[in-house]
């Protein structure tokens, strides 16, 4: 995995602005920490606890059911998927990880809405941990930041209209 994702940077974002947050609570040892940086660097740029809603699934293949349902209330300007898939001895990861990404993906496309795919898919557990505030950056808060920054390409298209 690249270690070079995008700086965090300040964004522009609407002052209305809402992020629906959805995670798995299947290994949430390395979720938590996950929901725990894309709150805080949700919160650092600017959005307060009435612009962000935190809702949990069982596993890595609810997340885009969840975040179908939320797109569909149109309440949210973006929406961050959270999870961590582990490989394992049998092909239970493929189907997991692959049906979460290309799920999350649709409902991105069919909504014209960020979803940000923040799941962790990844051989070992040490490198889920690494990959969760350790030595390979922080995939939530890179997910939020993705999210934000999508918030405002978004805004930015639409009000160009």
């Amino acid at each position: 995995m690249s270690k070079h994702a995008p700086a965090s940077r300040p964004v522009g974002i609407p002052k209305n602005a809402r992020v629906a947050v959805v995670a798995s609570e299947f290994n949430a040892h390395i979720v938590d920490k996950l929901i725990d940086g894309c709150l805080s660097r949700l919160k650092k740029h600017g959005l307060d606890d009435s612009q962000v809603e935190l809702h949990m699934v069982p596993g890595a293949f609810e997340l885009p059911t969840a975040a179908k349902l939320l797109a569909e209330t149109k309440k949210f300007s973006a929406i961050v998927c959270l999870g961590c898939v582990i490989r394992g001895d049998t092909p239970h990861f493929d189907y997991v990880a692959g049906e979460a990404a290309r799920g999350i993906q649709q409902v991105a496309i069919s909504e014209s809405l960020p979803v940000i795919f923040g799941v962790l898919t990844t051989n070992t557990e040490e490198q889920a941990q690494a990959r969760a505030g350790g030595s390979h950056s922080h995939a939530g808060e890179n997910a939020a930041d993705a999210a934000l920054r999508m918030i405002e390409l978004a805004h930015r298209i639409r009000s160009a209209k």
